[in-house]
């Protein structure tokens, strides 16, 4: 594109990490005209820890990219169920409601599009670091260095010229350690230790119902995905799964069959996987939106607890707010530090409160006197529910 003059005479964009939020940041980067490099260490299609359910307030901007959701017979959820940790339970009419795919299906058709579009595209390959760095006109850019992952082993390392870099890397990744980025310093407490699990599953189940189900220091979530199979994910801390010798089957018989709920489910459903899809120290403190002069996206900007059932559609809309100021800044309309501070501006106005709230009402769930306490309010007072939903999801965007 003319008028768009980079180091080798062409603006260049580098996302790290193609998940949702990387993915959806590279077509809108592609449908402009940009050119853009993505790199994501796993291989599409491959299954992530994830809820996989999806806010309809993004069914619009996913159409717009490229998406044809129409067209995939997806289920569509507008119940939400809730119990307790002893098995009482109260629904609710979602909103706004939702729809299921998985991270399997949906990561893969957005990296077919963004290929298509002609983004750049480099799988299994892990990025070591990313460096910003300034010439004597004070004119910046980035350095990527990256690594391609080979089962032999041998590999070549590589360094890629970027103007703008977007840092999508997900919930936990090596740059935060490198980084030494102050949540992923942090001792163990009661927001920054916890594990998801997640299986596939067949089961007899209502095409329109979430459920999310309390047990002692976790609940589980579960919904119809495409293909009327389900998803079931769960959160709970570490602790947990130590006390249970470190095995997750013999915690989920000792602690998750205490919920009737989830008993019937995990002893009557047949399930997909040979092994569980498993992530370690999940971490929902609050974390930087810009780092190092990296704009931050998804999970790597901020994690909202499952429970909510908005960290896809935050993923997606983030890319939005994301690529509209990185837009301007590369017509030259603003500073690069213009666009630092307005991004973080925006994300803050969207996000921060659906954050904040989500902590709070995950405090009341995994405990069996409050998710109980939970459970009981929410029956005699239903009309409750609808603001609690509507304060952790956005608007169609």
């Amino acid at each position: 594109m003319d008028g768009f003059k980079g180091k080798d005479g062409y603006s260049v964009i580098a996302i790290v990490g193609g998940g949702l939020a990387g993915l959806c940041f590279a077509i809108q980067a592609a449908d402009k005209g940009y050119s853009v490099a993505l790199f994501e260490k796993e291989t599409y299609p491959c299954h992530k820890v994830c809820g996989e359910y999806i806010s309809k307030e993004s069914w619009p901007f996913l159409q717009g990219l490229g998406l044809n959701l129409a067209s995939l017979d997806l289920p569509h959820i507008n119940q939400l169920q809730v119990s307790s940790v002893n098995g009482k339970s109260f629904s609710h009419k979602l909103p706004l409601g939702g729809f299921g795919i998985s991270r399997y299906l949906i990561d893969k058709l957005l990296a077919d599009i963004a290929v298509k579009k002609g983004v750049q595209l480099f799988t299994a390959t892990k990025v070591k670091d990313i460096q910003y760095k300034e010439n004597s006109l004070g004119k910046g850019n980035f350095s990527i260095h990256a690594q391609p992952l080979s089962d032999t082993g041998a590999s070549t390392n590589f360094n890629w010229e970027a103007d703008v870099a977007i840092g999508s890397f997900g919930k936990r990744s090596n740059i935060d350690l490198q980084w030494k980025r102050d949540f992923a310093a942090q001792k163990p407490n009661k927001l920054n230790n916890y594990i998801g699990i997640k299986y596939h599953i067949e089961v007899p189940y209502p095409d329109n119902t979430i459920a999310l189900h309390n047990f002692e220091n976790g609940y589980c979530g579960m919904s119809k995905i495409e293909d009327n199979k389900s998803c079931l994910c769960y959160l709970t801390t570490a602790q947990n799964l130590k006390n249970n010798g470190n095995s997750i089957k013999q915690m989920e018989e000792n602690i998750l069959y205490k919920n009737p709920f989830l008993k019937d489910i995990f002893t009557n459903a047949h399930f997909l996987f040979p092994q569980p899809v498993a992530i370690s120290q999940i971490s929902f403190q609050p974390k930087t939106i810009v780092e190092n002069h990296v704009l931050m996206a998804g999970d790597a900007a901020g994690m909202i607890t499952p429970l909510c059932g908005n960290g896809m559609s935050m993923a997606m809309h983030a890319s939005k707010l994301a690529f509209e100021q990185v837009d301007l800044f590369l017509q030259k309309r603003i500073t690069r530090e213009e666009m630092e501070l307005q991004y973080k501006k925006k994300w803050r106005e969207q996000f921060s409160t659906r954050l904040s709230t989500g902590r709070v009402i995950q405090s009341l769930f995994g405990g069996v006197t409050t998710s109980n306490v939970l459970v009981s309010t929410m029956r005699l007072f239903p009309f409750l529910a609808t603001p609690l939903i509507k304060a952790t999801h956005g608007v169609v965007f």
